[in-house]
């Protein structure tokens, strides 16, 4: 067991470094392998806590394992049970659960690597040592294809200075397969909470509130250039199955809603250049909407993605141009029967080419 830091130490109680939250919602089959990962990584250290919630799980020994875990390491692990909200609900839950300085989450059928974990700590531990934490740490993830057992890196090494501190004037431009999502970040606990975020009950998709809205008040960045988060993807049941996705077209209306709400970007976000990297990535969420709108089975889709256009451009007129008017806006949107059929096959084969769901 690696010893926790000196700093750490206040009178009998330990200061945990960084909160882990693992949202648990039926996970018996996989948690155990999500959970290990971050405790045999981190050498079981002291300065280390995981707060595994249970969202309402009724189907499988979620619960029951939970507390196992919780009893078997009380020192470490935090056991945590709601009733059923959501993903959403269960990563605030975490949040405000959580003990550490800085905060990951890690979905339950996700792991991390344990040689890039040991270098997060290491980090870690040098600015809260230091007295002078960062607001976010940017670590890269992997997506794990087990349709194919294939791997694709997602880093930021031209992207964003390496090993030094930054502030998001020093960033470079983000291409549409590089953006930050909820699996490259680690918050300082404090700026999760102080920001307002609000992830909404029974709603998928929510990771992109979560890597939009605290980053207007994240000052001070940090790289760290190690493949982290392992991201499970492929499974038929998953969210972003493109078949589970498209039924689940009204979640992303809502997430859309609750990102435009959120800032009037051209007015409330000083820097530049994070302007404009939010205003893209508020795109790709617009053109998803887009896309599954035109794939979904719905008969009010079109109406619906109608609204949401409508709704934008009322709202904020240079964001709506910026999202509708541009190349990603126009190429999502293009009119007729024909329109949409193009759109939709430019949709998969951007599908095939990234490997993105």
């Amino acid at each position: 067991m690696v010893p926790a830091p000196s700093f750490l130490m206040r009178g009998t109680h330990m200061s945990k470094v960084i909160t882990f939250g693992i949202p648990c919602y039926n996970s018996a089959a996989y948690m155990d392998h999500c959970i290990e990962s971050i405790l045999e990584g981190s050498g079981y250290a002291e300065d280390v806590q995981i707060v595994i919630v249970d969202d309402g799980s009724a189907k499988d020994d979620t619960p029951a394992k939970a507390d196992e875990w919780a009893a078997r390491h009380p020192s470490i692990i935090k056991a945590v049970h709601q009733e059923n909200g959501g993903h959403g609900t269960a990563v605030m839950k975490a949040v405000a659960n959580a003990d550490g300085i800085y905060f990951k989450n890690v979905d339950s059928d996700d792991w991390v690597d344990g040689e890039a974990l040991a270098e997060l700590l290491e980090t870690l531990r040098h600015f809260v040592d230091a007295g002078d934490p960062v607001d976010l740490v940017i670590t890269n993830y992997v997506y794990e294809h087990v349709e194919d057992d294939t791997r694709n890196v997602v880093d930021y090494r031209h992207k964003l200075p390496v090993g030094k501190v930054f502030g998001w004037d020093d960033m470079g431009h983000f291409a549409m397969t590089q953006y930050l999502l909820m699996h490259a970040l680690t918050y300082r606990t404090q700026v999760l909470r102080d920001c307002g975020l609000e992830l909404p009950p029974h709603t998928f998709y929510v990771d992109n509130i979560y890597a939009y809205v605290p980053f207007p008040h994240c000052k001070r960045l940090y790289y760290l250039d190690v493949d982290l988060y392992r991201y499970f993807i492929g499974r038929e049941d998953q969210s972003v199955n493109e078949t589970v996705l498209t039924s689940r077209v009204d979640h992303y209306w809502r997430v859309a809603r609750i990102m435009r709400d959120a800032f009037h970007l051209y007015d409330d976000v000083k820097s530049e250049k994070l302007r404009d990297y939010m205003m893209g990535y508020f795109t790709i969420i617009m053109a998803i909407c887009s896309v599954f709108s035109k794939l979904s089975e719905r008969e009010d889709a079109i109406d619906q993605l109608d609204d949401l256009w409508a709704e934008l451009k009322a709202y904020d007129g240079r964001m709506y141009r910026h999202a509708r008017r541009g190349i990603v806006g126009m190429a999502t949107n293009l009119p007729g029967r024909v329109g949409r059929r193009v759109t939709v096959d430019a949709y998969r084969l951007a599908q095939r080419i990234v490997k993105f769901n």
